[in-house]
């Protein structure tokens, strides 16, 4: 199967995981994607674009004619994380895996990629999403091998470190890794399978269920942290508005008694989150994002 890597494929691998290692799995990628469909016996109608950040996902059918998505990401994205993730969740509130194609290639239930939550009205998207979120909130398995929210966030907030010095973030920055150290201070307060990116446009329409989960970077730890990322949706349309100060501290309120979350851990891992990304996106030259990001932290 003839294809180049979507675009954004390449940029985001590249900005992730450095240059040099993502061009050698790119060049592999049009192998791989023959070996998974020839694997699962499967027929390609076509890869999507945009597509995804961090792997390729292709359209196919399977041998019984019906419908589904191969997904190919590489090893160090971990896809075996999101395997196992997918397949304790089962189809409740997320994708369903079908199937496996090889190392790094999942043959998934296919839903509608073009209809995300961000097609609905703000409101309502907020309220599915929080409703599907729910659902992913479960016991891991027994031996899983998962990472916690402690060591995912302690890699992160040595990246942010050289931020604290710089006179533009580092007020910001400090305030960010302080919030961190006091969240995380008492250890794991809930161990629970999160899904890690949760956002509307993680949540596609499906015919099994109106809305469904992809794209997990699970994780284990407590619910705020997989709810901070969702506070932040829409991002530039808050930071358009007039109000959008006000209104971003509403949406934490709101989200956090919608779950019966404590608010003041919902606004700590919200504004770590929110920096992080913010100070990554400096760092791969992407300003507007990154004063976007900041802006809304500031807010917090």
């Amino acid at each position: 199967m003839g294809f180049e890597p979507p675009q954004r494929l390449t940029r985001t691998l590249g900005e992730t995981y450095g240059g040099a290692t993502a061009a050698a799995w790119l060049e592999t990628l049009p192998t791989l994607t023959d070996q998974a469909l020839d694997r699962a016996s499967l027929v390609a109608e076509r890869v999507m674009a945009p597509g995804g950040r961090s792997s390729l996902v292709v359209l196919v059918r399977r041998s019984d004619g019906s419908p589904a998505a191969l997904k190919i990401a590489p090893p160090f994205a971990r896809p075996d994380r999101e395997r196992e993730a997918l397949a304790h969740w089962n189809g409740w509130g997320a994708v369903q895996l079908l199937d496996e194609a090889g190392e790094g290639s999942l043959v998934l239930e296919r839903l509608h990629p073009e209809v995300s939550l961000r097609s609905l009205p703000e409101a309502k998207a907020l309220l599915e999403a929080a409703g599907t979120v729910r659902k992913l909130w479960v016991e891991p398995a027994a031996g899983h091998g998962f990472e916690t929210v402690t060591e995912r966030t302690a890699r992160q907030a040595e990246a942010m470190g050289p931020y604290v010095s710089d006179a533009a973030t580092g007020e910001l920055t400090a305030a960010a890794l302080a919030a961190r150290e006091e969240l995380v201070a008492a250890g794991d307060s809930e161990c629970l399978l999160l899904h890690g990116n949760f956002r509307q446009g993680k949540v596609l329409a499906g015919d099994r269920a109106p809305w469904l989960a992809v794209g997990p970077e699970p994780l284990v730890g407590e619910r705020a942290y997989d709810l901070a990322r969702l506070v932040r949706d829409r991002v530039e349309d808050l930071v358009a508005a007039s109000s959008g100060a006000s209104a971003a501290r509403r949406r934490v309120n709101k989200l956090a008694d919608s779950l019966d979350l404590d608010r003041e851990r919902l606004r700590g891992w919200t504004l770590f989150r929110a920096v992080e990304s913010g100070t990554r996106a400096l760092t791969a030259g992407r300003r507007q994002d990154a004063e976007l990001l900041l802006e809304f932290a500031s807010w917090l």
